[in-house]
């Protein structure tokens, strides 16, 4: 996804750049387009008739006569990428689960071996169970060693119930007894995770096509993985032939993928893509917008799915605190340790930052060692109180104490600190723009952000 990211910016920007437009530069910069399309694995009908559709819009005479053609282009591009995946949001309600009217919801996974179907199955029930809902997942793959296990141990870390009946039992009556042991313990979804193959087999399809004959499941959702390109996009072409799909979910967005699944796939299948897997974490799933991924491939950042995953994440009483201290230009050591702990829940930290609107291509090479937050929070858990209040009062002499207590050279002391005053005035910056904006503090800023001085930079 990265790499066509690169390209179409790149190609965008000398549009950009450009004062005004002729109908010869629209054509070519298309070109361009369809090119680094098909080297993303789009499909090339889908790849053909989507630069056909911008052009069409690009060359009229509002475009060309507007004082910024080039970014109207790119608003164009914009629209008609949200509209092959899936349209905006408020057009497109099919991408959220839909609702049995008599619980369960059974939502049943579907997808080759080593998708990532099985952790995309507990990473749907800990997004259910989020939401207030009480999810069961059931262990219907019989077949993979350890396929129950490994969904065992994830159910019990994340809080949700497994139902289980070993692997000498038959994936259809552990479907079916699942849905009767969902009803009489009061669970709304049940999530029945299938075996999967390394490639479709008439067994896998008649196994799974059983399967949902036996419980009738609202969702039949297809995990595939993105980096598959092309493949991808026939695997799920296929899947819906047989089971006719109710929805996709994209894992391994994350990864060195050209990203022609996730422009190809509502195309090819006519099925809503729900759910993208964004990394490894259990918490690394989230709801399919298909106008905020144009943008992130666009280059313009992704503010929505940024704030939503600090409400879902932050603690609240401590940003408020936070908040206050900030309103007093009293930022503390304290509030940089809460912040480092903060920003770490939301998950890849890379990954938040290409979601800042223009910093996209500013952190793709950007190395970010993780580890020196947990040398940073050992740093000041080896402070008093009165030196993590007030930084000023660490002398060489306290610096080697600091030191000896976890472990540390005196010379990663002095980073710190200097990283901690670099912090300090950013957060002083961006309470004064908070104040002349009329609001509180900087907590509309995301408090938390790295300014360059931030651990791990």
């Amino acid at each position: 996804m990265s790499t066509l990211s690169d390209r179409l910016q790149d190609i965008f920007a000398k549009l950009k750049g450009k004062g005004k437009l002729s109908e010869a530069d629209v054509s070519a910069a298309l070109r361009e387009v369809r090119v680094a399309l098909l080297e993303a694995d789009v499909n090339y009908k889908i790849a053909k008739d989507f630069c056909a559709k911008v052009k069409e819009r690009a060359v009229g005479e509002e475009v060309m006569k507007s004082l910024t053609p080039g970014q109207q282009v790119v608003k164009i591009v914009h629209d008609e990428l949200t509209e092959l995946m899936g349209g905006t949001s408020t057009k497109s309600n099919s991408t959220r689960l839909l609702v049995n009217a008599m619980p369960p919801t059974v939502v049943l996974m579907a997808g080759l071996q080593g998708s990532g179907k099985t952790t995309s199955a507990a990473k749907i029930a800990l997004y259910l169970k989020s939401q207030g809902k009480r999810p069961l997942l059931a262990a219907g793959d019989i077949y993979r060693p350890a396929a129950i296990e490994q969904l065992e141990v994830l159910g019990e870390r994340i809080g949700v119930p497994v139902f289980s009946l070993g692997d000498k039992v038959d994936p259809v009556k552990i479907a079916k007894d699942a849905v009767a042991h969902a009803k009489k313990h009061g669970n709304d979804y049940l999530i029945v995770d299938t075996a999967g193959r390394l490639a479709i087999d008439e067994t896998m399809m008649k196994e799974i096509s059983d399967i949902r004959a036996a419980v009738t499941p609202t969702e039949i959702l297809l995990v595939i993985d993105a980096m598959q390109g092309q493949d991808a996009v026939n695997v799920a072409a296929a899947f819906h032939e047989q089971l006719h799909l109710t929805g996709i979910v994209l894992t391994k967005l994350d990864g060195d993928s050209r990203g022609g699944a996730a422009l190809s796939v509502k195309a090819v299948t006519g099925q809503p893509i729900k759910f993208i897997g964004s990394g490894e974490d259990i918490k690394a799933l989230e709801p399919f917008y298909p106008e905020r991924l144009a943008s992130r491939i666009l280059g313009m950042g992704d503010v929505l799915t940024l704030i939503e995953r600090a409400e879902a994440n932050m603690d609240e009483e401590k940003m408020a605190q936070m908040e206050e201290h900030l309103r007093k230009n009293r930022f503390t050591l304290d509030d940089f340790l809460k912040q480092s702990q903060e920003l770490r829940k939301m998950g890849d930290l890379k990954d938040m930052l290409s979601m800042v609107p223009g910093l996209g291509k500013q952190v793709k090479n950007l190395e970010i060692d993780e580890k020196q937050f947990v040398v940073a929070e050992s740093i000041i858990h080896s402070m008093t109180p009165a030196e993590r209040n007030n930084p000023a009062i660490i002398s060489s002499s306290r610096k080697k104490r600091i030191a000896a207590g976890c472990g540390r050279q005196v010379q990663e002391i002095n980073r710190l600190l200097k990283q901690f005053e670099q912090m300090q005035q950013l957060m002083k910056r961006i309470n004064t723009a908070g104040g002349k904006k009329g609001k509180k503090g900087g907590r509309g800023a995301f408090p938390g952000m790295p300014g360059g001085g931030f651990p791990g930079f």
